[in-house]
């Protein structure tokens, strides 16, 4: 399934460098979303190397989910694709 990075978890002063906000496709629902929680989610830098994450809860009520990355992601990330498995 594809998605699409939309930003870092924020909070009022933090940011989460290894926490993204991903929207995946055709999702637009919290229940279907939750569904999702303990998939592997991938996204492959321009360079070729992979970054693999695990997508951890819901995030809001519009389908949004939070993916947990073993590494810190960078900026160039936001708005490309991610593969969910």
């Amino acid at each position: 399934m594809d998605a699409t990075i939309v930003n870092f978890r924020l909070g009022r002063h933090t940011q989460t460098p290894n926490q993204m906000i991903i929207l995946p496709k055709g999702i637009s629902v919290k229940e279907k979303a939750a569904e999702l929680v303990g998939k592997k989610v991938v996204w492959k830098s321009p360079a070729g190397k992979e970054l693999v994450g695990k997508i951890s809860a819901a995030h809001g009520s519009k389908g949004a989910v939070r993916a947990i990355f073993e590494t810190g992601m960078p900026g160039q990330s936001i708005g490309q694709k991610v593969i969910i498995e």
